[in-house]
């Protein structure tokens, strides 16, 4: 029987998939999953004010940036997927429980959810938030697949950051966000029908 998997389905699955990778594998470890966090950080170092207002401003100010290039259609789209990612992240903390870690394995494990679900956002033309609004306007504007955007920016972020973040840390930040750009490009470059029955179709 077939149904449509259309925008507001995946907008709603680009947040449950990256709010899992988050919350289960990525943020148990500590390991940053983006540049908005890093900024937040920063604004914390140098200006005092508390980490989780200086989120708040970082996601609203790039909202606002959203709303002026994207429109409103893409900001409404975005406070869905940051609240979806926020719930699934409280959700899945207290549901999927880890006793034995591999960080390794979590940081690998958790970028591949992390990117396939902020690719699932951005090919709908939604950001997940923070540094994304930036990555998903240099996509429009450049016409480029918003991955690479995505990681150059972040990278920078976590460069300006290192002075407040632990080394390994920031080297585990690296990783998470090559794989999971990787994973964006990937979704973001497939070309699928969003009509289906049990599997994907590609269009002819």
């Amino acid at each position: 029987m077939k149904y449509i998997f259309g925008k507001g389905q995946q907008v709603i699955a680009g947040g449950i998939i990256q709010g899992f990778g988050m919350g289960v594998f990525l943020f148990p470890n500590d390991i940053p999953s983006g540049g908005a966090g890093g900024l937040a950080v920063l604004i914390n170092h140098l200006f005092h004010v508390h980490i989780g207002i200086a989120l708040w401003i970082v996601n609203f100010s790039l909202l606002l940036l959203g709303l002026k290039y994207l429109g409103g259609k893409s900001v409404f789209g975005t406070l869905i997927a940051i609240t979806v990612t926020s719930i699934f992240i409280f959700v899945s903390q207290n549901i999927f429980s880890i006793s034995y870690r591999l960080v390794w394995v979590d940081l690998i494990i958790g970028s591949i959810f992390l990117g396939l679900g902020i690719g699932l956002l951005l090919r709908n033309n939604v950001s997940n938030g923070g540094i994304g609004v930036v990555a998903l306007i240099i996509s429009i504007k450049k016409n480029v697949l918003p991955g690479r955007p995505l990681f150059w920016i972040n990278c920078s972020i976590f460069i300006l950051t290192a002075y407040v973040i632990d080394w390994d840390i920031l080297i585990y930040a690296f990783i998470s966000q090559w794989i999971s750009t990787k994973m964006v490009d990937l979704v973001c470059g497939y070309d699928y029908i969003t009509t289906y029955t049990l599997s994907w179709e590609r269009k002819s």
